[in-house]
């Protein structure tokens, strides 16, 4: 459909001071990853079962020093050096030494497993995201979302560095903390049970504690999207901020989002905090109780020397070391890992349904006119009604009271000096942007009550900046046909040839030809392009924003006149007064008013026009162009 494709803002220009809001997110419900975040980690693992699989068999055997390192130094110990044998007891030592190198050869084994694991997981993923913005700027007529960049680069990239980790950090820290209780279960049953009372309680705490991280981390995630949502257009339309006094708008937009991001991250660092009370509970509690009863338990019988040597080396090098690591690991990357996968999960979610019209935006101003479903203008005139508009309350109008009528099948010029308001007129005109008063009308209903795939389909704006994609000539040219390429070739043939871009499909080798590198096409190849795609398109109203600045004037007027002659209404941002001289009727902006009539009628009644028209025909109001050569 013609709007969507074409009617990208120009940056500095077109993009007012107020950010696109990211994509909804459905509130936390308490879970750690949830439907959406589960299901995508399963199915970017699911495809890799074998890598997986062989780090798993690797880990086992990772795992090896932590379970014997107790029994082999109580063995050593008690059956060596309290023996009156050191040899025995660095025999047992020397036993342990090399369980440590069968560890570290099964770490170097693992590696490349784990490769194979994460890269093509982030291929997979950064597809996906792509896949979702793309599907869902095409199916809705909300904004882009600008806070698909974070999840394109951030997010992505971050799901890739925490699964890495996770998975070299989790797998041997799971398998350590079994390995550890079950050789302290091995070495002495009682020291298990007394340990595995402070453990569980940890765990619980930390299974609660789980909850308000994954809260805070995810209140983050969002502070974030909405920092980079509100802020990127505010950077690409400074020149606006600046010309339309939203200075002081612009600044507090974006300090809000800071002042959002800061507390949320300083709420999740507390939160933080609290995970040493997990390891303080489950590790340094057993160790401390055990050297305190270490004495009368040795006294007792209950217990060897070297069983307690053991004991102490589970949980001082087994248990520790698994409480810190599920802490620092799960509490920190676990959580990161689980709220961006449930937020990528929810974002890159297909939209629910076929292609639905999506709701007229509020306006910052005021009351937003209620849409009215299934209606159909009649006719396709315009009319603007004391329309204006302005960036921010306190900025000065750019365009105001402004009242015009075009007319079913006119052609109209829009002239005026540079930054006067002409292409915020387009975007009004075609009702990418709401009037903040006043009111458009399209066919007798106000321009928000047309459904917007119908006035979509009706209206075509051809910005200064030509969009053309990596595809064949025709798949560029029927782009806004409902049939796309089934169209007949001779349809687009016929609108390449009457704009004036016939010469270039033929060179570029026809219809069937695919444009590899859009970017080595000039930009008037580019304007060609596009202008042919709009020809050759059902909008009934066509809106040329400067569309042909890089073709020379004889190009434009071939591509202005193929227009005029097409059924429809042609509405010009005029980029030379040439383009006036062709209209049959001149809307000239000057800021505080706004004169129409025939291009001779302005340049007798305009000083503005007269000036605009004698700077462009080297001082000729007639609009009659000397000689060439003679300038």
């Amino acid at each position: 459909m013609p709007g969507p494709s074409l009617t990208r803002p120009r940056p500095g220009r077109d993009i007012p001071p107020s950010g696109a809001a990211p994509a909804q997110a459905p509130p936390y419900d308490g879970r750690l990853t949830g439907d959406g975040g589960l299901r995508l980690l399963v199915s970017l693992l699911r495809p890799r079962p074998r890598p997986l699989a062989v780090a798993a068999l690797w880990s086992v055997v990772e795992a090896l020093p932590t379970l014997l390192s107790g029994l082999l130094i109580a063995t050593a110990v008690d059956r060596g050096f309290l023996a009156g044998s050191p040899g025995t007891g660095l025999a047992w030592l020397g036993l342990l030494g090399l369980t440590m190198l069968v560890q570290a050869a099964a770490v170097r084994m693992m590696f490349p497993a784990l490769a194979a694991v994460v890269e093509p997981l982030r291929d997979d993923l950064v597809t996906a995201v792509v896949t979702a913005a793309v599907t869902r700027a095409a199916k809705s007529a909300r904004p882009p979302d600008a806070a698909a960049v974070t999840r394109l680069t951030e997010q992505v990239e971050t799901v890739r560095n925490l699964v890495s980790a996770l998975l070299r950090s989790t797998r041997a820290l799971g398998v350590s903390l079994v390995a550890a209780l079950g050789g302290l279960l091995l070495l002495s049953p009682l020291l298990a049970a007394v340990a595995a009372v402070p453990v569980t309680v940890a765990l619980v705490v930390f299974v609660r504690l789980l909850r308000v991280l994954v809260a805070r981390q995810r209140a983050l995630i969002l502070a974030d999207e909405e920092l980079t949502g509100q802020a990127t257009p505010i950077l690409a339309g400074l020149r606006d901020v600046a010309a339309c006094g939203a200075r002081r708008q612009a600044y507090a937009t974006v300090r809000a989002a800071v002042d959002t991001q800061v507390a949320a991250t300083h709420a999740l660092a507390w939160a933080g905090l609290s995970r040493r009370l997990v390891v303080a509970l489950g590790a340094h509690l057993p160790l401390l109780a055990l050297l305190l009863a270490a004495r009368p338990l040795i006294g007792d019988g209950h217990l060897s020397a070297g069983e307690v040597v053991g004991a102490a080396t589970y949980l001082a090098t087994g248990l520790d070391p698994a409480l810190r690591a599920l802490t620092g690991v799960v509490g920190g990357w676990g959580v990161t890992l689980a709220v961006t996968l449930r937020r990528l999960g929810e974002t890159i979610a297909p939209p629910p349904g076929p292609s639905v019209p999506a709701p007229v935006p509020p306006s910052p101003y005021g009351t937003a006119p209620a849409a009215v479903a299934d209606v159909e203008p009649v006719g396709h005139g315009l009319r603007l009604e004391n329309v204006g508009f302005t960036y921010a309350p306190e900025a000065t109008p750019v365009v105001r009271h402004l009242d015009l009528t075009i007319a079913e099948g006119e052609h109209l010029a829009v002239v005026g000096p540079s930054g006067i308001g002409k292409s915020t007129l387009s975007m009004l005109l075609t009702g990418i942007s709401r009037p903040t008063e006043g009111r458009v009308l399209l066919g007798g209903l106000p321009i928000e009550a047309v459904p917007e795939h119908r006035l979509r389909s009706l209206m075509a704006l051809v910005p200064q900046e030509a969009y053309v994609f990596t595809g064949t000539v025709a798949e560029n040219l029927a782009y806004l046909r409902p049939e796309g390429t089934r169209v007949a070739g001779e349809r687009l043939e016929a609108a390449a040839e009457a704009v004036g871009a016939g010469a270039l499909v033929e060179r570029l080798g026809g219809l069937r030809a695919t444009i590899e590198e859009p970017a080595a096409l000039s930009a008037g190849e580019r304007q060609l392009i596009a202008l042919a795609r709009v020809h050759a398109s059902p909008a009934r109203i066509v809106v040329l924003d400067e569309a042909t600045c890089h073709l020379d004037p004889a190009a434009e007027q071939r591509a202005e006149a193929a227009f005029a002659a097409r059924e429809g209404t042609l509405i010009v941002i005029a980029h030379r007064m040439s383009s006036a001289g062709r209209a049959g009727r001149v809307l000239l902006m000057d800021g505080t008013a706004a004169l129409t009539g025939s291009h001779r009628e302005l340049a007798a009644r305009s000083p503005l026009y007269a000036d605009l028209v004698g700077h462009w025909h080297g001082g000729d109001p007639s609009g009659h162009r000397p000689p060439e050569g003679s300038r």
